[in-house]
């Protein structure tokens, strides 16, 4: 029987359609076939969906195959594959750099100019669709204690370690993680799994619902900012009711909202490290002089880089952090557009698209 490839496709803002596109070739010796079994939905994903796109778009003449957060089932291995083998539960690592740049040869290929992302246009289709290809050295075996629901939130959960990892986080600071979404919750997660207690964490937002579910899945400090204050008067609140006369030693600010950001600065303490995860508007202004002053620490973090992905599955297989609480929803494939909605209206944490069934 010939194989087909329904995938789901994006032409313009609301505008979506499935059809049958080609099976990928393995045409290099390296690479594996994935069954994709669940697709998450990010706010980039929104966005596409709202204003068929971020900063490339897609349209009529350069659609697009949505998804990047995946987890799926190997289909078929190239004949230099040693590591997978069909049949293997694995999480995609969605963006493959081209391992001959600077920046690859020194470590760093999160920042690669040739990186190949998943759903980002024009080229590069993304991984809502029956079968997706992929480097073997970018898919991971997952523990058999994982479900493939939870294994797509090993994305995210990578961001969360990377952002963690480049903060330095150790045992005895005191962190504020601002924003309750899915990279908000994971962050915070990581932090305490690196050290931090979890009463010395404390986590933002200004949807109370996303504070109770942080309260009950985090057990830390939730804060509710006011959003008539100004940003200093807010980080004041802040400290206040974390107990800290002089600030916290590390913000992790997940939201990407200016105001959010000038919080987190001023309530850093003195040699404070702030490390910006989210992506918000692309100028922003930072209260300078406050930050000369306490010689702030500002550091940026851009997806994940090498060992990010291999730390966030040990966080997991020591059930150091746990994702099944986050799972709020699945829709079939055919219905990938709802989960796109529930995700744009607040709806839940982490909406999951059911793959291709037979």
């Amino acid at each position: 029987m010939t194989e087909t490839n329904l995938s789901c496709v994006l032409y313009g803002p609301g505008k979506v359609r499935f059809e049958d596109r080609p099976v990928p070739e393995i045409d290099d010796p390296h690479d594996v076939l994935i069954r994709i079994s669940y697709v998450g939905v990010c706010g980039s994903d929104v966005h596409f969906w709202t204003h068929g796109g971020i900063t490339r778009m897609v349209s009529d003449e350069a659609p697009l195959v949505m998804g990047h957060e995946a987890s799926g089932i190997i289909h078929s291995v190239g004949a230099a594959v040693t590591n997978l083998q069909i049949g293997d539960r694995v999480a995609i690592e969605p963006g493959f750099p081209c391992r001959r740049c600077q920046q690859c040869k020194t470590g760093r290929y999160n920042l690669c100019p040739g990186m190949r992302f998943a759903a980002d246009p024009p080229d590069t289709h993304g991984t809502l669709c029956r079968l997706f290809r992929m480097p073997a050295d970018f898919v991971y075996k997952i523990p058999a204690s994982l479900s493939l629901e939870e294994a797509v939130l090993v994305e995210p959960l990578a961001v969360a370690v990377h952002g963690v990892r480049r903060a330095d986080v150790r045992p005895g600071q005191t962190v504020l993680v601002q924003g309750a979404g899915t990279i908000g919750l994971l962050t915070a997660a990581v932090a305490i799994a690196y050290g931090a207690s979890v009463k010395s964490v404390g986590i933002t937002d200004v949807n109370e619902a996303k504070l109770d579910f942080a309260r009950e899945y985090l057990g830390c400090t939730a804060l509710r900012p006011d959003t008539e204050a100004t940003p200093r008067a807010v980080a004041a609140q802040f400290k206040k009711e974390m107990s800290l006369e002089n600030g916290v030693n590390v913000v992790l600010e997940c939201t990407g909202v200016e105001a959010s950001a000038q919080a987190g600065i001023y309530a850093l303490a003195a040699g404070g490290v702030f490390v910006q995860i989210g992506l918000g508007k692309p100028l922003q202004a930072f209260p300078l002089l406050d930050m000369f002053e306490k010689e702030t620490v500002f550091k940026t973090s851009f997806r994940y880089a090498p060992r990010d992905y291999e730390i966030a599955l040990d966080l997991l297989d020591s059930e150091k952090v746990d994702l099944a609480p986050l799972v709020s929803s699945t829709v079939p494939f055919e219905r990938a557009s709802e989960a796109w909605e529930k995700t744009r209206r607040g709806e839940g944490i982490k909406n999951l698209i059911q793959g291709v069934q037979e």
